[in-house]
């Protein structure tokens, strides 16, 4: 069996989506699903159960629970960038995580975790997988470094898989249902339809009008990588996966416009909110990936957006 968290979330379900297209159906898919339109990513998929993550953190205290794990896919957590209760994101990202972990180990089955690029921060020390460039800013940030370093202690004394990804700007299907933490390829496409206009914000820290540049790296990408350590169970470690590439906010929205063939890009003063705990530059540094022995490249912001957009345009108007 294998276990997806999150599984019907936006990376999550995509990973399942991938499995099933691989022939694994016997997948124990685990997530809350308060939030009921994330239905929407997972009724087209195939599995084995479904578990609630609440019984799921009970059941796994269970010695006899699940002999036969080959992998634990952990993608479930806070992912709000902008969530400040600091009790509620360290018991769902970091206490979470570490129970699981540590129930892989007994259980000498493969863990493959979800962190993120926002540990770096700013970016002002760079984003190479090091102590000395993490500089989180937020506290989803936070739980996502401190769960990392707890990983750092464990991994030389683990004989199972470990292996924890380190997710850039991940945009593509299934991810509708998390509304204003959505890519910002899905909202631009919907401000295009709706109001033939893309809003970007205004510069910041010094740059132009749109010109803050991330690392937008596409989800069939991040599956990809997902399932190639699966396949490669030698391989442990923390790794970036972006492209290796850092674009505008402007490209993404005229690849959107393009797509459209119609539509202007509009500038909207930057949220004070966010002036201080905002990345205005990423760029994977993916030499760890590479050394690893990945060898797939990567989608353009051009690319993954044209194949994004052809699906969810496509599904609307169905």
């Amino acid at each position: 069996m294998i276990i997806v968290t999150g599984g019907a979330g936006f990376i999550g379900s995509n990973l399942i989506r991938a499995l099933n297209l691989r022939g694994e159906k016997n997948i124990l898919l685990v997530d809350n699903l308060a939030n009921g339109q994330k239905m929407h990513n997972i009724a087209v998929l195939d599995i084995a159960d479904y578990m609630d993550k609440t019984e799921f953190l009970q059941k796994i205290e269970s010695p006899a629970f699940f002999k036969d794990v080959r992998a634990v896919f952990h993608q479930g957590a806070c992912s709000a960038t902008t969530e400040w209760d600091g009790q509620y994101v360290m018991t769902n990202n970091y206490d979470y995580s570490k129970r699981l972990l540590h129930w892989c180990i007994t259980k000498k089955s493969a863990f493959m975790y979800a962190s993120s690029a926002s540990v770096y921060g700013n970016g002002k020390h760079g984003f190479r997988v090091g102590r000395d460039c993490e500089h989180p800013i937020n506290m989803y940030a936070y739980s996502k470094f401190q769960f990392d370093q707890y990983v750092r202690q464990i991994l030389p004394e683990s004989a199972c898989q470990i292996a924890g990804f380190r997710y850039f700007n991940v945009y593509g299907s299934r991810e509708q249902h998390k509304g204003a933490m959505s890519s910002t390829a899905y909202h631009f496409n919907r401000q295009v339809i709706e109001q033939k206009k893309a809003k970007l914000f205004a510069g910041c820290d010094g740059l132009a009008d749109g010109e803050q540049k991330r690392d937008f790296v596409y989800v069939d990408d991040v599956v990809k990588v997902n399932l190639w350590f699966l396949d490669h169970p030698e391989q442990r470690g923390i790794y970036n996966v972006g492209t290796g590439r850092a674009e505008t906010f402007n490209t993404v929205a005229q690849a959107v416009i393009n797509w459209h063939k119609e539509g202007a890009i509009e500038y909207i003063p930057f949220p004070e909110h966010l002036k201080g705990s905002y990345q205005s530059y990423t760029q994977a540094d993916i030499s760890g990936l590479r050394q690893a022995g990945y060898t797939e490249e990567f989608l353009t912001v051009d690319q993954g957006v044209s194949r994004y957009l052809d699906e969810l345009n496509s599904a609307a108007s169905q």
